[in-house]
């Protein structure tokens, strides 16, 4: 097994999304799913076609799906490389990541914090993170890599 440039002191596991993010998650869902009710229980939807009916009952899906992810998503940082678990995970090993960095949205870290954008070749993989030790270890990651090239 080839050593990355880079390895963690010890791993570190922590929520991607923060406390902010999913308290606006969720307001945002039940808003949503509100709206949907209220737009079933006026329009008659078992008279719309087929197509009609598929398409809101995967919106519904989808927005159900990505709700559950948002509360369960994990990062987890150790000697293997970086790892978020979603509805698709995302992976990179450290001999891939040739250059980190952590980017944010100035007056709303509180919502979104900053995220670790990984450079591996041609592809760019973001991570988010949602606690206090996971986005230490972004920073460390972050210098690490600047203090390289």
């Amino acid at each position: 097994m080839q050593i990355g440039f880079y390895q963690p002191e010890k791993t570190v596991t922590g929520p991607a999304y923060g406390p902010g993010f999913k308290v606006m998650a969720t307001v945002l869902c039940a808003v949503l799913a509100g709206y949907g009710t209220t737009v079933a229980l006026r329009y008659p939807l078992l008279q719309y076609g087929i197509g009609v009916q598929l398409l809101l009952l995967g919106a519904a899906l989808m927005l159900g799906v990505s709700y559950y992810w948002f509360l369960r998503s994990v990062v987890i940082i150790d000697e293997r490389g970086i790892r978020q678990t979603w509805m698709f995970n995302r992976q990179v090993e450290w001999r891939d990541v040739r250059s980190a960095k952590m980017i944010g949205i100035p007056f709303f870290t509180w919502l979104f914090p900053p995220r670790l954008v990984v450079r591996t070749g041609n592809a760019f993989a973001t991570f988010n993170g949602g606690s206090k030790p996971v986005l230490i270890e972004f920073a460390k990651i972050s210098l690490a890599f600047q203090m390289k090239k």
